[in-house]
């Protein structure tokens, strides 16, 4: 009974503390790219500028209470902050029983869900993914790895450099064939934590779903928009790659 108790208050915790996790994530969103502070600046109306007391700041009920807008100059909030808010919450709703009662697989499910999704929205708006949050994702895996299952750490440490080196040579080959970018160095360092989360062999799952779900969202965007994006048009592969990850981790660690 007390094991049980200590799993069914740790899922409580999760699911409790994930949209307040949310609401930070979408901090990070903002004001990463453009490099803002993100722990010491008070949070404030993106319109007119009023810092938001604490009562404004209780993740999705504040929205729900103010109906979408500032209290002080009445503008509309937007839909960014309770749908990162409700991401984050998904997050944990989908870990919760796919941890099966594990601690570290729901915290590292947790964990890398949120960066996944943080990683996939900044690519999305600003088209780079932050070495502040690739490279301790990196680290991250291969310290789950260690403390799950360390017979293989050596594996996933070779996934991640294989993948960083693949990436790159791809990347470096079609800049000398084109003349262009064609890979970023964020997408390789993404490559490379998801390495060090999923291991060598599920490496290339994460590779073709990453590109497959690219692809379909180009082909949706083009029938949304009625026409193809321009060829020269950069195309963020970071939220493909992201999502891939943490789908094929939760598919291999649960």
């Amino acid at each position: 009974m007390p094991r049980i108790l200590a799993l069914l208050s740790e899922s409580f915790l999760a699911l409790l503390v994930s949209p307040a996790i949310g609401s930070f994530l979408g901090v990070l969103v903002r004001r990463l790219p453009s490099g803002r502070p993100v722990a010491l600046a008070r949070s404030g109306c993106e319109h007119c500028g009023r810092v938001l007391g604490a009562a404004e700041l209780l993740p999705l009920v504040s929205y729900a209470w103010q109906r979408g807008r500032c209290v002080g100059c009445g503008a509309p909030i937007g839909w960014f902050h309770p749908a990162i808010e409700l991401a984050a919450l998904a997050v944990a709703v989908v870990m919760v029983p796919a941890a099966g009662g594990d601690g570290l697989t729901l915290w590292a499910g947790c964990g890398l869900g949120w960066t996944c999704l943080t990683l996939a929205l900044i690519d999305l708006q600003h088209q780079r993914l932050p070495d502040i949050l690739t490279l301790p994702l990196l680290l991250a895996g291969l310290g789950v790895c260690a403390l799950g299952t360390p017979d293989r750490l050596a594996s996933n440490a070779l996934a991640a450099c294989l993948g960083w080196l693949g990436f790159r040579a791809i990347a470096l080959l079609y800049r000398r064939l084109r003349g262009i970018e064609g890979l970023g160095q964020g997408d390789a360092k993404l490559l490379a934590a998801a390495g060090a989360w999923v291991g060598l062999a599920m490496l290339p799952l994460v590779m073709g779903g990453g590109a497959f779900l690219t692809l379909l969202w180009v082909l949706g965007e083009a029938a949304w928009r009625r026409r193809m994006p321009p060829p020269q048009r950069r195309l963020p592969f970071g939220p493909g790659l992201a999502a891939a990850c943490f789908a094929v981790w939760l598919l291999t660690a649960t």
